[in-house]
């Protein structure tokens, strides 16, 4: 039996930023457990140090569900290491003819292994669509397939999280396992 955390929670963020030497914003996505997301912000500021403390977020989400399980985190042991399903976070990447830049979607998704995933990904609407002859939809190149990023999202976790914390998916019979999903620019002094 696992010992539940009911405070600590997954949160799934992009983060906003110009450092310094670029020309247009970047952005990136950082997965971190705390009870609440500005509790975040010391280990975000570590996340991506180029940009000397000076960046957004442009979307963050508490994550509780994920295509029928409920995330729940758990203290790390060695008695929780036997894990059947694992928490993937996806990034296509894909083109539409005459348009001057790449799209990205991002998903979140529940499997025992990156094949199945991969399976999955490949059955979206964005990976069907956003492509054509010679710019194809991708999962970026990592796997030699076409997804641009795949990991499990304990492997995205910073050292301290993945040594104190573990991401446990349980069956859930939820009614609503809608995440609340918080989008729009979001300053660090404005988070709770």
């Amino acid at each position: 039996m696992y010992n539940f955390l009911k405070m600590q929670k997954l949160f799934y963020v992009i983060i906003g930023a110009t450092p310094k030497g670029r020309t247009t914003e970047q952005h990136d996505v950082f997965f971190g457990i705390a009870e609440h997301i500005k509790d975040l912000i010391p280990e975000m500021k570590t996340f991506w140090p180029e940009t000397k403390g000076k960046f957004h977020l442009d979307a963050y989400q508490e994550v509780r569900f994920v295509d029928g399980f409920e995330l729940k985190i758990v203290p790390r042991t060695s008695t929780n290491e036997n894990i059947s399903k694992h928490l993937f976070f996806i990034n296509l990447g894909g083109y539409k003819p005459g348009v001057f830049q790449e799209f990205h979607e991002m998903h979140l998704m529940a499997g025992k292994k990156m094949s199945e995933i991969i399976k999955r990904v490949k059955k979206t609407e964005f990976y069907k669509t956003f492509g054509f002859t010679g710019a194809e939809s991708h999962i970026d190149d990592k796997y030699a397939v076409d997804i641009d990023d795949i990991y499990k999202v304990d492997d995205l976790l910073s050292l301290k999280t993945k040594e104190k914390y573990q991401i446990i998916l349980v069956k859930s019979s939820a009614e609503n396992q809608e995440n609340i999903t918080n989008i729009g620019y979001f300053s660090l002094k404005s988070l709770k």
